[in-house]
């Protein structure tokens, strides 16, 4: 299997030794086939949240090797999803992996005031894109998890992404601020945030990162771009990081790099106890073993 950029971070987490894994709803060939390659790899040790009599049939339908996965019953996807969330709170798992469940199902028990895995930080998501015609690794955030972020929310999104981004080997990660612009509209809620971020960046609001915007999206990737139209910029043509104005872009852009620039995406909810593996219920094995 071809992994990419993600090679060397998954033979950092081989090193590391298995974590008991909480997997929830395993019941396509796709979730289960990806919980037990990253099995058979060494990264996780898998906890199937489910039924079992159609986990294990499942399994030898599709030449599936459990290994020495264990099981956890539940007899609904809502049901595996707070028992997976209960597991990771009780310290018992060190990460929860999305199966064939609807990521609402997920992440209404991740959220829950109630036996949730809530920190003090709002809980993000970050696509780690391995896209072909960009030098390095690109975060998309957020995507997938906060719809339309105020101006607090975004402050953790880029803080969660930017902790992210240093422990993946990142040391100053360089996040640029989206909008359709590169300068400050009273009109554009997106460029008045963009700028307010910067700010808060500079005063140490947000730390461990290089904090930039307004950017629009060739300005934030191409160095010529920001040449051409006369902008001096930190972040401009070397951005580690896109932060997405409202999930409506963040969705397109990356959906748009995989579909048609042949990048993969790999994604991770972050603000939370523990790290959630939030796949979409279509990606392949691959895709879930990276992420």
């Amino acid at each position: 299997m071809n992994l990419g950029r993600y090679a060397p971070f998954l033979d950092r987490c081989a090193a590391v030794g298995p974590r008991a894994t909480a997997v929830a709803w395993p019941c396509s060939v796709e979730a289960l086939g990806g919980a037990l390659a990253a099995q058979e790899a060494g990264l996780i040790h898998a906890r199937l949240v489910g039924p079992e009599e159609t986990i294990r049939a499942l399994a030898e339908r599709h030449g599936l090797e459990l290994g020495a996965a264990e099981f956890e019953p539940a007899d609904s996807p809502v049901k595996a999803a707070r028992r997976a969330v209960a597991l990771a709170a009780a310290g018992e798992c060190a990460l929860i992996l999305k199966g064939s469940l609807h990521t609402d199902e997920l992440m209404g028990a991740v959220v829950s005031r109630e036996g949730g895995l809530r920190t003090g930080r709002r809980v993000s998501h970050s696509f780690v894109m391995d896209a072909p015609a960009y030098p390095k690794l690109l975060h998309i955030t957020d995507a997938v998890v906060n719809l339309a972020p105020d101006l607090a929310a975004k402050r953790d999104i880029i803080q969660n992404c930017a902790d992210f981004a240093a422990a993946l080997g990142t040391e100053l990660p360089k996040a640029a601020v989206l909008s359709a612009v590169e300068f400050v509209n009273p009109v554009l809620r997106s460029t008045l945030d963009a700028a307010a971020l910067t700010v808060m960046a500079r005063r140490r609001q947000i730390t461990g990162a290089l904090v930039d915007g307004p950017l629009a999206m060739d300005l934030a990737l191409s160095a010529d771009a920001a040449r051409v139209k006369g902008l001096t910029s930190p972040v401009a043509g070397d951005a580690d990081i896109l932060v997405a104005p409202d999930i409506e872009t963040g969705n397109a852009l990356f959906k748009i790099l995989q579909q048609l620039a042949g990048a993969t995406a790999a994604g991770v909810v972050l603000g939370a106890k523990v790290p959630v593996v939030l796949t979409s219920r279509a990606d392949d094995a691959r895709t879930r073993l990276v992420s």
